[in-house]
């Protein structure tokens, strides 16, 4: 199975610490968020395709052709148009089948992608947030399907969100995300569509999640991974 995982971003809030150095690479207890998260992935993965951008021949050099035994294919996106854009540069790498599709600079309980794949179908991982008009709201049906996601929403609807992770297939790409007033499209607009046209998304609520937004954000990773490891 592949996972795409999006890595192109140029991590502007976590400035000065992405000036020299790709956010995905940024270290917590000694590890970079990269690595913590391919060590995570289910042994279901067996190709990577690390969608990159800014800083990105660094994040090539430090993963090479083949990282914990799985291979690494590298796509680059020249322009900041969004989730949808840099999943579209990796059409002509997709295979058939569901892929996993992850972002490169969170930290996610190993056990979230597993629920993801248990699911045997498509899925988006949810969590509830306080400040869900900064997510991809998802309003649920009563047997576990989304209804609908809607992305950063002025009025949410629910305070359960798409916290990244999701298995899709090349179907996605068949549902263009409408341009969002930041200019970019997103891909949370696009499974909605595609939920619209009749196909089933499972929801399937995260283990645990911390999101990396801002610099104070590794050091409350390092605290609760200190937790974890004890």
């Amino acid at each position: 199975m592949q996972c795409v995982i999006l890595a192109a971003g140029e991590g502007v809030r976590m400035r000065p610490l992405t000036l020299n150095t790709p956010k995905p690479l940024l270290k917590v207890a000694g590890k970079t968020l990269l690595d913590y998260l391919l060590n995570g992935l289910p042994k279901e993965i067996t190709e990577l395709i690390i969608v990159i951008g800014y800083l990105g021949d660094k994040i090539k050099n430090y993963l090479g052709e083949e990282f914990l035994g799985k291979k690494v294919i590298y796509v680059h996106q020249r322009q900041k148009l969004g989730t949808f854009d840099a999943l579209e540069h990796c059409e002509s790498y997709l295979n058939k089948g569901n892929f996993l599709m992850l972002y490169a600079d969170d930290f996610h309980s190993p056990l979230n992608f597993k629920r993801l794949l248990k699911t045997g179908g498509l899925g988006v991982l949810l969590a509830e947030v306080p400040n869900p008009e900064r997510f991809g709201v998802a309003v649920m049906n009563p047997d576990g399907t989304i209804k609908e996601i809607e992305e950063k929403p002025k009025n949410p609807k629910s305070n359960l969100v798409s916290c990244g992770p999701a298995v899709l297939n090349r179907k996605i790409l068949n549902f263009p995300p409408p341009k969002h007033h930041t200019g970019e499209y997103f891909l949370p607009d696009s499974i909605n569509l595609m939920i619209k046209a009749g196909s089933t998304f499972y929801g399937v609520k995260s283990d645990w999640w911390i999101p990396i937004g801002y610099p104070e954000d590794l050091k409350k990773a390092e605290k609760f991974l200190s937790k974890v490891i004890k």
